[in-house]
């Protein structure tokens, strides 16, 4: 299959060229081509001639987004709106990846994929705009939503608490913000099976458990074998500039009845841990 990915360079961009490379792929990223930019996206799609576009490229920092909601939109929304409309001259299919910040993270009982999008920041609308323009505009679709996504080689959330706990021997993180850690081959591996199939829709694909940050942390403590003092911590004492959704758990139904289930998230997490100290 003729594949182009957007975003290429990033931690799920370059795991999708690692489990898709026996296909005809075309990877393409900033600077050579900006996704707000329709006639950058036009150019890079006519010459490849996809059959299937997988648009991981956003602006993914939600702080920045609340800071500057109008680059957020242009990048996020309108720049989705551009790759969408590619695809429909192109007549290919699209992969969108979306997130769990399209809800409003107050349902304890977490989100399946057809509940309604009511985001609560500015990261959250323009993803929601960006899921929108998708349904409007293609018949031929996948939206995948994950969350707190994490790979080998980049700066994330693990890498922040071990640099943090090895620096001063403790921590302090909130407990009151729940989601579900992904790791991002395994997140690649889903969507290589998923788009196997065409079966077009909306999906959750996450490691199968949810946890608070706080205790994500806990554990990623435990498994590095890390000594250090972690304190639970109210959100409204780490003030940010966006707020992310307290509860923004993921169920993932419409993959599991295609036989695509991502496996738990502390298993995950200890293949993270080896990889990134083979690194």
């Amino acid at each position: 299959m003729r594949i182009l990915i957007t975003g290429a360079g990033g931690q799920l961009g370059r795991a999708l060229g690692r489990v898709l490379a026996g296909h005809d792929l075309t990877p393409v990223d900033l600077p050579d081509v900006d996704v707000a930019d329709r006639a950058s996206v036009v150019a890079a799609v006519a010459r490849a001639r996809p059959e299937l576009v997988i648009h991981c490229a956003a602006y993914t920092d939600v702080d920045g987004c609340a800071r500057d909601p109008a680059l957020a939109h242009r990048v996020n929304a309108l720049g989705t709106l551009n790759v969408a409309l590619a695809c429909q001259s192109a007549g290919a299919a699209l992969a969108h990846i979306s997130t769990n910040e399209v809800f409003a993270g107050d349902d304890p009982g977490g989100y399946e994929e057809w509940q309604t999008r009511a985001p609560r920041n500015a990261y959250g609308r323009s993803k929601a705009a960006a899921e929108a323009h998708v349904e409007a505009l293609l018949n031929r679709y996948y939206i995948i939503r994950t969350a707190w996504l994490f790979a080998p080689g980049g700066r994330n959330f693990i890498h922040a608490i071990l640099r943090r706990a090895r620096e001063t021997g403790a921590v302090r993180v909130v407990a009151d913000e729940v989601g579900n850690p992904t790791y991002a081959p395994d997140l690649a591996e889903a969507i290589a099976r998923l788009v196997a199939t065409e079966q077009y829709g909306v999906y959750h694909f996450v490691n199968s458990g949810a946890c608070s940050r706080w205790a994500f942390a806990a554990e990623i403590l435990r498994q590095a074998g890390v000594t250090a003092r972690n304190t639970p911590i109210l959100s409204s004492a780490y003030p940010r500039a966006s707020t992310p959704p307290p509860f923004g758990a993921l169920h993932n139904y419409n993959g599991a009845a295609l036989g695509i289930t991502l496996r738990p998230w502390p298993e995950a997490l200890a293949d993270y841990l080896r990889d990134e100290a083979a690194l």
